[in-house]
């Protein structure tokens, strides 16, 4: 898919880089977002459902369990689409997890394992009619089975468009894994090139369409392009910010936006910080008034596409709000950082394979 749009960045303040600080503020983004949060009524029901279809694929790799057994996705799910039907959060339930398992079997490894394992998550896609291989990696199976059980739920235009992303998300995840293996860090344009791909929240659209039929015309319209990609940012933008502290301790920090914009622009952490606020309000202004720009197709089409805007303009509160309420990145403390901002910045740990969730995260009210 086309990323041919190109949002004002905006300065960044001409500072020395300092001696970082003891101390990470998390501003309030989200506080003139026009969306509220709120949280889909099948949430429970559906929570334990997809959480017993994930487990019975035990035993995953002891690292994949520990993590995924402190996230809270059946949440995650509940947040970003909030009127979908029972089926349809289950669906949207079974891909956080499926998402999330591609990131932990590919987040360490060296980019030719990546690729193998990309190459079977994209067999099962496109043959979920097909056993998997004896011997092979479990995460096959699970796609393949996500698969089978979400495309009977589809429009024959959502099923399309969602495997043209995830095979887009897949690709782009074997990028970041060369990026990784040369231990580099992008400069802003080449991170959110490729991030806009790799953070998945493209992909995970998808439970928001099953029940619509848009065609290509307008699905790929420019201006429907752009806004997709716009709440993609900002996503990344909240996400970034709330992940840092827990990727700097352990040294996988180098694909985060905070640690790009201290290195590219030899600027303190309050600097990047500011930088990505100033950021995330010049793509929520974008996104607002691409709103206007939207053309109409018909009466049918016209209510198809605003059911779809609908669903991805939820995105950035429901994933903020997870940010601090699903445990992946604040433990039990999330709701303390939320009120009070602060993270307490933790010591970088020498690690061989970073594990972000084996870290918890003390909280400290700001003065």
């Amino acid at each position: 898919m086309s990323q041919d749009f190109n949002p004002q960045i905006p300065p960044v303040k001409s500072t020395d880089r300092q001696a970082q600080p003891e101390m990470l503020y998390l501003p309030e983004t989200m506080q003139s977002w026009p969306w509220p949060r709120a949280v889909n009524c099948y949430h429970e029901q559906v929570s334990r459902e997809s959480n017993a279809w994930i487990v019975s694929f035990r035993p995953l790799d002891e690292r994949s369990q520990r993590a995924w057994n402190l996230c809270d996705f059946g949440l995650l799910s509940a947040l970003v689409y909030p009127r979908a039907s029972k089926e349809h959060l289950r669906t949207g339930t079974d891909l956080m997890s499926v998402l999330f398992l591609v990131d932990e079997y590919t987040d360490v490894k060296p980019q030719p394992i990546v690729e193998d394992i990309v190459k079977i998550a994209i067999s099962a896609i496109n043959n979920p009619g097909t056993p998997r291989p004896e011997g092979e990696i479990i995460l096959g199976e699970i796609v393949r089975q996500f698969w089978v059980r979400a495309e009977r739920n589809a429009t024959p235009e959502a099923a399309k468009h969602f495997v043209e992303s995830f095979t887009d998300y897949l690709q782009s995840v074997i990028v970041q894994a060369g990026a990784r293996d040369d231990a580099k860090i992008h400069t802003v344009g080449e991170y959110f090139k490729t991030r806009r791909e790799n953070v998945g929240v493209r992909v995970a659209f998808f439970p928001g369409e099953l029940h619509i039929s848009i065609p290509d015309y307008a699905f790929y319209h420019p201006i429907i392009t752009e806004l997709k990609y716009l709440i993609v940012d900002i996503v990344t933008l909240d996400n970034d910010m709330a992940s840092y502290n827990k990727e700097q301790a352990t040294g996988d920090d180098r694909y985060n936006i905070l640690t790009v914009v201290m290195n590219q622009f030899n600027v303190s952490l309050p600097d990047a910080v500011d930088w990505a606020v100033r950021y995330h309000k010049e793509l929520e202004i974008s996104f607002l008034n691409g709103l206007k720009k939207v053309p109409s197709w018909g009466e049918d089409v016209d209510e198809q596409v605003a059911m779809y805007i609908e669903h991805i303009a939820n995105w950035p509160r429901g994933s903020a709000s997870w940010n601090f309420e699903g445990g992946r990145y604040f433990g039990s403390r999330g709701l303390e950082v939320q009120k009070t901002r602060c993270v307490p910045l933790l010591a970088k740990r020498e690690v061989t394979h970073p594990n972000k969730e084996d870290i918890e995260v003390t909280n400290v009210d700001c003065l």
